[in-house]
């Protein structure tokens, strides 16, 4: 078993998950409609990426004891449809509005940047300092957390908001300290490290980080 197959699984059944909770508490209103729309199709999206541009990182071999765990672990994302349908929590338009907004832009960089990371990869090996890259490192994980803080804002509940640190602490940083230490052996690392932010997009570089880059590119 890959890493990968239990993670697929929970993207897969998620639709199904938020749908059968909707009708199994009879609440159909705006705000579960939206919630099945948002994750959803974005676990769709999740088994097509895998299809079309698969991420290397989640071919790893593993147990079925540790697929098991990490289909539970990553399940812990159901609490919030759970928590948002069973309560029947209503939405105000505009926080709706918001809601969408967020995951559009987290869906637009986290499969946009995944895209760019394989293919440049793929035919060009090396490190990676333009595009979605260029002023932030891990453009990809910045995109799912966008997505997973806008489902936590349409629930209305802390509960899903202390899940998503737990991912960001336990799974994301993790992983992001684990790429960095790998692109450090690369010379010009330093210099891309100074003029990008780790998770979020460094804006505020200085004329001669802003001649370097012009340089690069």
């Amino acid at each position: 078993m890959k890493i990968k197959h239990p993670i697929n699984l929970h993207k897969a059944l998620t639709f199904a998950f938020v749908f059968g909770l909707m009708f199994l508490y009879q609440n159909f209103n705006i705000a579960a409609w939206v919630y099945l729309s948002l994750h959803g199709t974005y676990g769709i999206l999740w088994l097509l990426k895998d299809r079309i541009y698969p991420d290397k990182s989640w071919e790893e071999e593993i147990p079925i004891g540790t697929g098991i765990v990490t289909f539970v672990t990553v399940g812990l994302y159901w609490v919030a449809p759970f928590i948002l349908i069973s309560q029947r929590i209503e939405a105000s338009p505009p926080l709706i509005a918001v809601v969408i907004a967020i995951n559009l832009l987290g869906v637009f960089l986290h499969y946009s940047s995944d895209a760019q990371k394989y293919y440049t990869l793929k035919y060009q090996p090396g490190l990676i300092t333009e595009g979605f890259f260029a002023r932030c490192r891990n453009t990809n994980y910045l995109g799912e957390f966008l997505i997973y803080t806008s489902l936590a804002l349409l629930t209305q509940h802390w509960l899903p908001f202390v899940i998503l640190g737990f991912f960001v602490t336990s799974v994301f940083m993790p992983r992001i300290l684990k790429k960095e230490q790998s692109l450090s052996r690369y010379p010009e690392f330093a210099t891309y490290q100074a003029n990008s932010g780790l998770l979020f997009p460094k804006f505020w570089l200085t004329n001669s980080q802003e001649s370097v880059i012009n340089q690069r590119s």
